[in-house]
């Protein structure tokens, strides 16, 4: 899987998140009508929907936890790793004798680099979260 393909998911769980809360919010102007208008079933489902939108909230918070771990856990193996050496150790160095290799700072690049530079990588490090906040539970309810 590529980068790329990784941020268009990640793109898609956001968008497909942003639907889901559209969804609640015109559902719940619905039931607020009714309620106003003297349907004590209608007051009763609205607070039915609050529950299932605080539920919504924490599966996708456990969503954003379980990504942001990966991220962090990328990030670890990214920084463990022994920098490229672009051409490979001639014969002889760095042992006694020999000249060391020189050290060349490591870019940042290549796959691991780039999954933590994209779009996804750098929500995740701004700890982005997607769909329902505290305060679009406010605003619908």
């Amino acid at each position: 899987m590529d980068i790329q393909t990784i941020d268009n998911q990640y793109g898609q769980l956001q968008s497909q998140a942003q639907r889901t809360v559209m969804e609640l919010q015109a559902l719940a102007r619905k039931l607020q009508s009714a309620a106003q208008a003297g349907d004590q079933n209608a007051r009763e489902w609205l607070l039915d929907l609050k529950g299932i939108a605080l539920a919504i909230q924490a599966e996708q918070n456990q969503v954003a936890n379980l990504l942001q771990s990966l991220h962090a856990f990328v990030a670890s193996q990214a920084q463990q790793m022994p920098p490229q050496q672009p051409w490979g150790n001639p014969p002889g160095y760095g042992q006694p004798g020999y000249p060391a290799y020189p050290a060349y700072p490591q870019q940042g690049g290549g796959i691991l680099g780039g999954f933590l530079n994209s779009g996804f990588g750098r929500a995740l490090e701004m700890g982005a979260g997607f769909g329902i906040g505290e305060e679009i539970i406010d605003k619908i309810f």
